[in-house]
């Protein structure tokens, strides 16, 4: 956690009627556009963006124009790990007022079917999720939002750490639904920003071993300082061979697979010890991977899925709050919302260097 932010919000924000907005015509087409600010309903808040993390899926939109089922067919703003200021607020509003500062949850669900009623609101099949076709996203100065996707950050919460809740997020999802326990050992295969922010996950869950595998050593580097306490470079070691050696011949508790990388997942199953656990997190570029069924069946391995989050935000925010987790460390590169193409090329690009590169559609942050 960071020390406390120096930024003023006034209690009064105006509000213009255009804004600047990075517009992705097509891939490997980025251009700022001037756009209309949108009006609020009234149960929406418009938040003025303060910082946006680029993602993974950004770089696949911006590289390929698709992801799966999901096809650029029009100019989109890509953009979904963001946070901001609240500068005005719809007529039903209570949970926010202007001036706070919010960390914005990018998936707002219809509510009303199955999985929202059953708290699994992330596998809402009406979902808008930010920057995933046809929904643009936050590289641009002034969003809107339903209010119950926001939460109020403390002052203490930097703008970039509240735009990364979204990718830690994933980590705590997927301890929540491997039920990790205090004590656990676990691996993590895949040290991107996921694989990273997912070792603040399983230490702030309890872990006490988190065994980590990559194959770039800056990355091993950030993940130590972030509490991995074994590190495998797997250009030079076998990695589950020096899985057996840590936990002496016995396997972990709890994987993940992160890489969305078929060797990975292969390696992050063979690492589970008898009737422990793997989380699926990474999606791999192929749709079906061979997988040893028998290793499965025999040891009683439990699998699951990891689809984005559902009721994480509030406890990532306490997690950020309450332990001394530096996921500010992870920002290698800073952009002008100016910038945004520029800042796709740098994140596309410089993955031996680059961490998590972050936009500013309002400009950079003092603190």
């Amino acid at each position: 956690m960071t020390t406390k932010s120096t930024v003023k919000i006034a209690k009064k924000i105006e509000v213009p009627t255009v804004m600047k907005a990075a517009v992705m015509n097509k891939p490997f087409d980025i251009e700022i556009q001037e756009i209309a600010v949108p009006q609020v309903h009234d149960d929406e808040v418009l938040v003025k963006v303060m910082a946006v993390g680029v993602c993974g899926s950004d770089i696949h939109y911006y590289e390929h124009g698709k992801i799966g089922r999901y096809v650029v067919e029009k100019p989109i703003i890509l953009g979904h790990e963001c946070a901001g200021i609240v500068a005005k607020v719809g007529e039903n509003v209570t949970k926010v007022k202007v001036g706070d500062r919010v960390a914005i949850e990018p998936g707002i669900t219809c509510g009303r079917c199955e999985y929202c009623k059953e708290g699994r609101y992330n596998l809402c099949p009406d979902v808008q999720f930010l920057a995933t076709p046809p929904v643009n996203g936050a590289f641009v100065q002034y969003i809107k939002h339903r209010e119950d996707f926001l939460f109020p950050i403390p002052d203490e919460l930097s703008f970039e750490e509240a735009a990364l809740v979204e990718p830690f997020s994933v980590g705590i999802h997927a301890a929540k639904r491997s039920n990790l326990k205090p004590g656990s050992t676990v691996a993590i295969m895949g040290m991107g920003p996921v694989g990273l922010t997912a070792i603040a996950a399983v230490k702030a869950f309890g872990a006490t071993n988190i065994i980590v595998t990559d194959l770039e050593n800056n990355r091993l580097e950030a993940a130590k300082k972030l509490g991995a306490t074994h590190v495998i470079n797997v250009i030079e070691q076998d990695p589950n061979e020096e899985i057996l050696k840590i936990t002496n011949g016995k396997g972990v508790d709890v994987a993940f697979e992160t890489a969305g990388n078929p060797k990975a997942l292969q390696s992050a199953l063979k690492a589970v010890k008898r009737g422990g656990k793997m989380a699926i997190v990474g999606l791999p570029p192929q749709d079906e991977i061979g997988l040893n069924v028998p290793l499965i069946a025999d040891n009683e391995l439990d699998i699951f899925g990891i689809f984005r989050y559902s009721n994480t935000y509030p406890q990532g925010i306490e997690f950020l709050q309450g332990q001394n987790i530096e996921l500010k460390s992870l920002i290698t590169d800073r952009f002008m919302l100016e910038e945004t193409k520029e800042a796709m090329e740098r994140a596309r690009l410089n993955k031996k260097a680059s961490l998590k590169v972050m936009v500013y559609p309002n400009g950079m942050i003092k603190e």
